[in-house]
């Protein structure tokens, strides 16, 4: 292990003593090379960690000093796993109700369900399928369709992580490594199947969009976690009459991401989103996190602390 200099806060910057920094899928895949057409040339050494809560101990030369002592919120441009990182002096306050973890359940997968949710424009009645619904923004996903009146069928890797979406409110929950899952999807979307929030690519898309009902069907894609794009034929978008549509929150402007993530704050604060957190480990074995991650062993929210 290296050691390197404290990070300096510059102009419109503060720097923060990490008390909890968030894992999400996006730093595996920028760990193993796969963001760097929107990461190029990181400078190395390179901290992986983009999420990160913690507390104000300085300012840039242009920023207020009382700042300083705030306990805040907020997104790195990486560097995030460490003990002292760089955050934009607009940085949130975290909110007195949450604690770090939840808080940092909130920021980054948070804001991704509600702007899912929101792009799928979920309605009573509905019938939707949630992927990956014990992960991170799946569990979320179950909680805020089955807020908005939908039917859920939540599809998942082992029976802990089916009994997490049922205890999520998930009306059905099928282990999507079995040989027949999509059949079993159809069976219980009698009726048909309105939604799919859709992150895995590959052929799980694949099915997954097979079972669209023609006229009515769409699709919200928000991630690839097997490293696969989705997989449908646009024509067959056309000729079904489907539609499907692209969520990625790196692409919203910064007071677009606020309001999501004051939205998913507010609903925690009512009780409707119940952030779970999966594991909280030391900063030293964050390898041991993301090994989790790619083996897709994950439950809700990790974080590590330093």
């Amino acid at each position: 292990m290296d050691e390197v200099p404290d990070p300096e806060p510059g102009p419109g910057q503060i720097l923060v003593q990490v008390t909890a920094a968030g894992i999400g899928f996006a730093d595996v895949q920028v760990r193993a090379g796969l963001m760097r057409s929107v990461l190029a040339d990181l400078p190395l050494p390179y901290s992986p960690g983009f999420e990160v809560a913690g507390t104000v101990i300085a300012v840039g030369p242009d920023v207020d000093p009382v700042q300083i002592g705030r306990q805040v919120i907020g997104a790195t441009a990486g560097g995030g796993y460490a003990e002292k990182a760089v955050l934009p002096a607009a940085a949130l306050s975290r909110p007195d109700t949450l604690d770090d973890h939840t808080a940092l359940a909130l920021l980054g997968q948070g804001t991704t369900a509600v702007g899912v949710a929101e792009a799928a424009a979920l309605r009573p009645g509905e019938t939707v399928l949630v992927e990956a619904a014990a992960g991170g923004v799946g569990s979320l996903l179950v909680q805020l369709a089955k807020h908005a009146g939908a039917r859920v069928i939540a599809v998942a890797r082992g029976e802990e992580k089916l009994d997490v979406a049922k205890q999520l409110g998930a009306d059905t929950a099928i282990d999507y490594s079995t040989p027949n899952w999509s059949e079993r999807v159809r069976e219980a979307a009698d009726g048909g199947l309105q939604v799919v929030l859709e992150t895995t690519g590959g052929p799980v898309s694949k099915a997954a969009f097979d079972l669209l009902t023609p006229g009515t069907g769409r699709m919200v894609v928000y991630g690839t976690t097997s490293g696969q794009a989705p997989q449908f034929d646009p024509l067959d978008v056309y000729q079904r009459g489907l539609s499907v549509t692209g969520f990625a929150s790196v692409m919203l402007p910064p007071e677009h991401l606020a309001g999501l993530l004051n939205r998913a704050f507010e609903l925690a604060r009512t009780g409707e989103l119940k952030p779970i957190i999966g594991a909280a480990l030391p900063l030293a074995q964050a390898a041991t996190a993301h090994k989790a991650f790619e083996e897709r062993t994950t439950i809700g929210k990790t974080v590590l602390t330093p």
